[in-house]
């Protein structure tokens, strides 16, 4: 090796943390906002402009019906189009699959498993035939039991073992079919404190789905980085874990109004999120777990950051 190479090298090692490469950011993309950037060309330039703009490199852009369409089957190539372009800009694409439309929670029910079965086989099967490079680099699940109506200290044990039967299946299709991309849940940060036995083994519910998947998105929504009841300290068990069994954490972050304060950026504005954001990238760049954030969500982001701050 030569001696400028050998200096080069040096120098590398010598840099601080901050001169690394910046953590990777997502965005959750709802229905409309999905099917308007693959329909139209020139709101998916804006948007991708727009996105890199943000240091924004990776879109969960959703990926099944809306309105009676279903445009990942109709009309598959709006999707290939859609992706080929994102990955000529070097941005990711995540399929997003769960839907307030829908009303997908009721997917971790075993009268509801054939639909959350063939919502995941339709991104798998989109992908196998697709060209490589317009394939989805992975999927994004937002299947939340909490959210039916049934939920309660009496109901959960037994809907959170559905979510875990519906994401081993699905976990199954995905090895079935030889797929390589990337499947993960966005999960509340506070599964780690319900234990639950399922498959004769009893731990916290994050570890069974960290178990399950390749990766998870961790609702990690407050407004500070560190000290109690903060985003380092409610994802910390979820980031240790996942060292533990080589998996990836992606930290979630939340930018719409809420009537709770302390889940959301809303009030603090662009420059506080900013800072948050630096403190738990420094705090956790070097844990072999940490994939980076994804953001509540594009419309609202949008919105939030044109405000006069």
């Amino acid at each position: 090796m030569s001696l400028s190479r050998v200096s080069l090298l040096l120098l590398l090692c010598m840099l601080p943390a901050t001169s690394m490469a910046s953590a990777s950011r997502a965005v959750w993309t709802w229905e409309a906002e999905s099917y308007a950037m693959v329909q139209d060309p020139k709101v998916a330039a804006e948007a991708v402009t727009y996105l890199k703009s943000q240091r924004i490199d990776t879109v969960y852009l959703y990926a099944d019906a809306f309105q009676g369409r279903n445009l990942i089957v109709d009309q598959p190539q709006l999707y290939r189009d859609f992706i080929t372009g994102m990955h000529a800009k070097r941005m990711k694409v995540y399929a997003l699959l769960g839907s307030a439309y829908l009303n997908t929670e009721n997917y971790v029910l075993p009268s509801h498993r054939a639909e959350a079965e063939a919502m995941f086989r339709r991104v798998v099967e989109y992908n196998a035939a697709a060209p490589e490079n317009a394939r989805f680099d992975g999927v994004n699940l937002d299947i939340e039991p909490h959210i039916l109506d049934q939920w309660d200290d009496d109901t959960r044990e037994g809907l959170l073992a559905g979510f875990l039967d519906m994401s081993d299946a699905l976990m199954r299709i995905k090895r079935e079919h030889g797929a390589t991309l990337a499947v993960g849940p966005a999960i509340p940060f506070w599964l780690d404190g319900i234990e639950l036995e399922w498959k004769g083994v009893r731990r916290p519910v994050s570890e069974h789905t960290i178990d399950l998947y390749d990766y998870v998105a961790l609702m990690d929504y407050r407004d500070k980085a560190e000290g109690s009841d903060s985003i380092l300290s409610h994802a910390a068990s979820e980031i240790a874990y996942a060292n533990r069994v080589d998996k990836k954490v992606v930290i979630g972050l939340e930018v719409s109004s809420n009537d709770i304060d302390k889940v959301t950026f809303h009030e603090e504005g662009p420059k506080v999120f900013e800072q948050e954001v630096g403190k738990v990238e420094r705090a956790l760049r070097r844990e072999p777990s940490f994939a980076g954030f994804a953001v509540h969500h594009y419309r609202a982001y949008r919105r939030w950051a044109a405000q006069d701050w």
